[in-house]
């Protein structure tokens, strides 16, 4: 786990420069443009629609009786605009996820590439429509796995753990996969998807638990619509900041791992090309030839790097 910890530390920092920070803007201020829009146009409508096909539905009794039960009978007229909100944040969240990709997530690989990692060839194994394959299939299910426990989601500590958990796998799987195209070939790319699948997939979990935070907000609005306008508004911006955020640990991790990787596949060539047999002393000439950069053949192999 030393090297999650030591990417999100770097990726701190990183977020703290002014050039990241300000890269959350323009992203943000696309998703208001467009969900100002949507809002404006399109709750009402949704908000109608559901209200015509769950009022008198077993369910929404359910919820009623359940609040009426727990002392909190006022709250049962926000059920529906809640239920619309919990469909839209689904689209809200693939809004940011596909902005941020676009604008934030390149300038973010060029930041720590450029600054921390100029040494390592860019070999650009990922495509744009592999992003777009990745992305969408991987929001596909998402969105069922979403649709499918809603219900799980009025038991207290599942409220909590399955936003976690799904929006971890979302950025794992997306973000990890750009924050590679750049620099991983293509067989490099399967190689530390897979090698690191687990620290991948933490990393996503623990900022899918920073998303519960917008998420909470953005629900929010449904117990005070008339402040709907200002929670979505920021509820977007802390999404994408967390995206921005999650883009630079995954960048610095995966990179860092990208570079190990390579460092390990040199020495092995190296070994076997000259016949250098495992042991002590396999170690030491191998050091000692490995440290000597006149070499032809380590420049050579050091220029395939």
């Amino acid at each position: 786990m030393r090297p999650v910890i030591v990417a999100f530390g770097r990726a701190l920092l990183s977020q703290m420069h002014f050039r990241m920070l300000m890269l959350t803007f323009l992203p943000f201020l696309i998703s208001v443009a467009i969900w100002a829009i949507a809002l404006w146009l399109g709750l009402q409508p949704l908000v109608d629609w559901l209200q015509s096909h769950l009022v008198g539905s077993t369910g929404l009794n359910a919820a009623g009786g359940a609040l009426s039960w727990l002392g909190l009978g006022a709250l049962k007229a926000v059920i529906v605009p809640w239920v619309a909100l919990w469909l839209l944040l689904p689209l809200m969240i693939l809004t940011a996820l596909i902005f941020v990709g676009l604008i934030a997530l390149p300038a973010v690989a060029h930041h720590v590439g450029g600054r921390h990692y100029a040494e390592l060839a860019q070999r650009k194994g990922g495509s744009l429509f592999g992003s777009i394959w990745i992305s969408g299939t991987s929001f596909l299910l998402f969105c069922i796995l979403w649709l499918v426990t809603l219900p799980l989601w009025l038991i207290p500590p599942l409220a909590f753990v399955i936003p976690a958990l799904l929006w971890g796998w979302l950025t794992y799987r997306v973000i990890a996969y750009d924050a590679l195209s750049a620099y991983a070939d293509k067989d490099e790319l399967k190689a530390i998807l897979k090698i690191h699948r687990w620290p991948l997939l933490t990393i996503g979990i623990v900022t899918g638990m920073l998303g519960a935070a917008p998420t909470l907000l953005w629900l929010g609005g449904a117990l005070w619509l008339i402040v709907l306008p200002f929670m979505a508004a920021g509820s977007i911006w802390l999404y994408v900041l967390v995206f921005v955020f999650t883009g630079l640990w995954f960048e610095y991790y995966c990179l860092e791992a990208l570079s190990k990787y390579r460092a390990a596949n040199l020495a092995s060539i190296i070994i076997a090309e000259r016949g250098i047999v495992p042991g002590a002393h396999a170690d030491s000439q191998f050091s000692a030839e490995t440290k000597d950069d006149n070499s032809p053949h380590f420049s050579a192999t050091k220029g395939r790097g």
